[in-house]
């Protein structure tokens, strides 16, 4: 069983992101908050799937890392990756202490029953300083104005998986994108001011997250080291308003239906195959 999509909508669901105007907001396009609770979904779902990768953290082989800065040699450009698994490097600074455990208070990711004594069964996934990337993670969202959005987050997403292998070719590039159905939507950015009536922007809906889906399923994947590429890509629609009524996970089409690669728990088996094919001599 996955958990992530729920995780995610049900801790989005709170508004806790506040603009200059002291406004509580679910999802702000200048914060990251979603992106963070996306990739620990997906480390959650990852550790629950794969054992090899809970026998790494339990050996003290494996850790985590935030906003890590990566190269690419070829093009010398970088680029930081929300969040990637590692080897421990040597400390050069004093990061937060910090745990998979630990950061649900940090994001204020919220648990049901389940998933609370699930994350209590798993060895302990601690923040270290990264070494060698084995796993690096990338998570946007597509909330309002698909179409004029898109170019961008496209560029956004494709430069991700080139900037992860033209530093390490061996490291695993997973994406993950967000992309809003409701047809209704309060947007942070055109309903700025202290004391202003709160506007709405109205979507063709269906059709302007299936125009999303679409061109988001246009993204270079990879089945091997060598190529170009995502390693694994996974694409979640949701029903967003952002005007603090409750989010929800969207499972008819336009998403991504069980059997296909651009699933949720697709994208997770995925991963836990690759990872535990590609780095199974790790000590």
């Amino acid at each position: 069983m996955m958990f992530g999509p729920a995780i995610l909508a049900r801790t989005l669901s709170i508004p806790s992101r506040i603009d200059e105007f002291g406004r509580s907001w679910q999802y702000h396009s200048r914060s990251d908050h979603h992106s963070k609770v996306a990739c620990w979904g997906i480390i959650f779902d990852l550790m629950t799937t794969c054992p090899l990768l809970r026998r790494h953290v339990e050996n003290g082989s494996v850790f985590f890392g935030i906003n890590h800065e990566m190269r690419d040699f070829v093009h010398d450009r970088k680029k930081n990756l929300d969040l990637v698994l590692c080897t421990a490097g040597r400390e050069e600074k004093k990061n937060k202490p910090l745990s998979l455990n630990s950061m649900t208070a940090d994001l204020g990711i919220l648990l049901d029953e389940v998933e609370a004594g699930q994350l209590e069964s798993l060895p302990l996934l601690s923040r270290a300083p990264v070494g060698s990337v084995l796993m690096a993670l990338e998570a946007k969202a597509c909330m309002t104005a698909h179409q004029k959005a898109l170019p961008r987050l496209y560029d956004e997403l494709n430069s991700s998986h080139a900037t992860v292998h033209g530093s390490n070719d061996q490291a695993i590039a997973a994406g993950f994108a967000m992309v809003n159905m409701s047809t209704e939507y309060l947007s942070p950015d055109r309903n700025k001011g202290a004391n202003i009536d709160l506007r709405p922007s109205s979507h063709a809906q269906p059709k302007s997250a299936q125009i999303t889906v679409d061109k988001l399923r246009q993204l270079p994947k990879r089945s091997r080291p060598g190529e170009v590429g995502y390693d694994a890509f996974a694409i979640v629609v949701v029903d967003c308003k952002n005007d603090g009524s409750a989010i929800k996970v969207v499972t008819g089409e336009p998403a991504p239906q069980a059997g296909d690669i651009f699933n949720y728990e697709a994208m997770i088996e995925r991963l836990a195959h690759i990872y535990a094919t590609r780095f199974k001599d790790i000590d």
